[in-house]
């Protein structure tokens, strides 16, 4: 969604506040708005009329201005507007004043912030201290690709007035997020007077497709809108306006933005585009926090830089896809007739640990290695799933259950969905990767669940052997840990499935000692799926 227009800012000078007084003072009523005016702008009208008769109260004075900035109706009609002051035309910080009425504009109370009653010489200074305050806050923030603004301002919340420089120093944070910076000058002296954030973290409500009404993290803008930046893990979501995946650069698409950060309609298939984005936004963010506080990983890099996600990728797309060149997530938006948009929770997981295996064993996309690559993807998205712990969509062994129903892939027995392979042979390596991965989802399973039947969380499973043998799981959290630091610790980018086993267990000796009940299982799984 776009952030509503804003509204028209409406300046009324010190004269017509006079005369607006004047008027009232002479009977002129403003008890019943005309058909040309609406409540708002009566309200407006009558809180001007209050600050100019009650000049004292707001400290109001020669050369100020208001600036209307937002009204507020209760529901027995009485009025709250906020205004803004200028001083000879310039901004007053710290000037900000609401003026309390009645239903019928009749005067309440009033609140002021401290910078009324400004006086002060606004002679245009340099702008070289404030240039220079500028960049310093440049390289201490470290904000890369930065451009700033000056604006000159008369500086007021500390209760005096003096003019000041109020910079904002836009650019790119340390995780790769777009950030700004405000910084304030003293427009004579070059003092330093503050700076602060120019854009601030809020807690959006998402409607998801796949997961329900969510919390997502949004960022506060300097203009009031909200945009899908994760100011925690640095990654932003865009739309792709349908641009084709291998057009796709990570500045392309639109960021998205919204006035009053409630994002989606919680429809599949939804003409809704920001639904799709909720998905993508807060499944990035339980990707980040499962690799995070399982594995200490900050970021697909583990340089705590935040990815780009655009979803609505081109023309019924019915894919998502990770990318190492722009850095970022792509989603499509299904077939249009079975397959909605592809951003729940495993596959999410699924395409942004695809990200991780390039930055670790970088498991090279064809052959066996293949398979691991795509096996890895499934394994760590699954347990992001499982991780994530949702209500609406509960961790399984049935891979992109909820994009693809009633599932693309599964880790009970991979062979059911007609191309992938249960076991191991000669031949694996001749498979498409993502059915010769069937053979390490499979190896997952059995090492997390055990052998045979059995009914998990509602979801039935049969999972056989190749060799025959009874198999116990160690349990998925335990599995996860071992392969993860097999991948990143003792994988290459040509390891094969023998090469995988004797990975896992060497990651397993390290964790939990030769001989463990944890090594023998992942042994006796391995054995299980014809990888000896």
């Amino acid at each position: 969604m776009s952030p509503s227009s804003s509204a028209r800012r409406r300046i009324l000078p010190t004269a017509a506040l006079a005369a607006t007084a004047a008027l009232l003072l002479t009977g002129v009523q403003y008890g019943t708005a005309s058909a040309a005016t609406s409540g708002r702008d009566a309200a407006i009208a009558r809180a001007q009329a209050n600050v100019a008769s009650h000049a004292d109260l707001f400290g109001f004075g020669p050369g100020q201005a208001l600036v209307v900035k937002d009204v507020v109706t209760d529901a027995d009609g009485a009025q709250h507007v906020r205004f803004d002051r200028t001083y000879n035309g310039l901004p007053v910080i710290g000037g900000d004043l609401v003026v309390h009425q009645d239903a019928r504009g009749r005067l309440r109370d009033s609140s002021r912030a401290k910078g009324h009653n400004p006086t002060v010489k606004t002679t245009r200074p340099a702008v070289a201290a404030q240039t220079s305050a500028a960049n310093a806050l440049r390289e201490s923030e470290n904000i890369a690709d930065a451009t700033s603004a000056p604006e000159l301002v008369v500086w007021a919340a500390d209760g005096g007035a003096r003019l000041a420089w109020q910079t904002t120093v836009s650019g790119t944070g340390k995780q790769g997020q777009p950030t700004g910076r405000v910084v304030v000058t003293d427009a004579t002296t070059g003092e330093a007077i503050e700076s602060y954030d120019s854009e601030h973290s809020a807690a959006g409500t998402g409607h998801s497709e796949y997961t329900g009404d969510i919390t997502i993290d949004t960022t506060l803008q300097a203009n009031g809108s909200y945009a899908l930046i994760d100011p925690v893990r640095g990654h932003t979501t865009k739309d792709a306006r349908n641009l084709s995946a291998s057009s796709v650069k990570a500045s392309s698409g639109t960021l998205y933005t919204d006035a009053d950060n409630v994002w989606g309609d919680g429809r599949k298939f939804s003409t809704d585009r920001a639904t799709a984005a909720v998905d993508a936004h807060a499944n990035t963010a339980w990707t980040y926090d499962y690799y995070k506080n399982t594995f200490g990983r900050n970021g697909i890099k583990n340089d705590g830089k935040g990815a780009t996600v655009f979803v609505h990728v081109g023309t019924k797309w019915d894919n998502a896809q990770w990318s190492d060149a722009c850095f970022c997530m792509m989603t499509g938006d299904g077939d249009g007739t079975t397959d909605p948009e592809q951003v729940d929770l495993d596959t999410m997981g699924h395409e942004m640990t695809h990200g991780v295996t390039s930055a670790t064993a970088n498991l090279r996309y064809s052959g066996e290695s293949g398979g691991l690559n795509e096996s890895t993807s499934d394994i760590f998205g699954t347990m992001v799933e499982f991780y994530a712990h949702n209500a609406v969509d509960r961790g399984d062994y049935l891979f992109s259950d909820q994009s693809t129903p009633p599932w693309l892939r599964r880790f009970d027995k991979p062979s059911l969905d007609g191309s992938s392979a249960d076991c191991w042979s000669k031949s694996v390596g001749r498979l498409d990767v993502h059915n010769s991965s069937g053979v390490g989802n499979h190896w997952f399973f059995l090492a997390s669940e055990g052998s045979g039947a059995k009914t998990l969380d509602g979801v039935s499973y049969n999972s056989p052997t190749c060799n025959g043998s009874t198999v116990t799981g160690i349990g998925n959290q335990k599995v996860a840990k071992i392969w993860y630091r097999a991948l990143t610790v003792y994988m290459t980018s040509t390891t094969n499935y023998a090469g995988a086993r004797t990975a896992s267990l060497n990651a397993a000796k390290d964790l939990y000692g030769a001989g463990s009940t944890e090594y023998n299982a992942i042994a006796a799984a391995w054995s299980a799926v014809s990888v000896s």
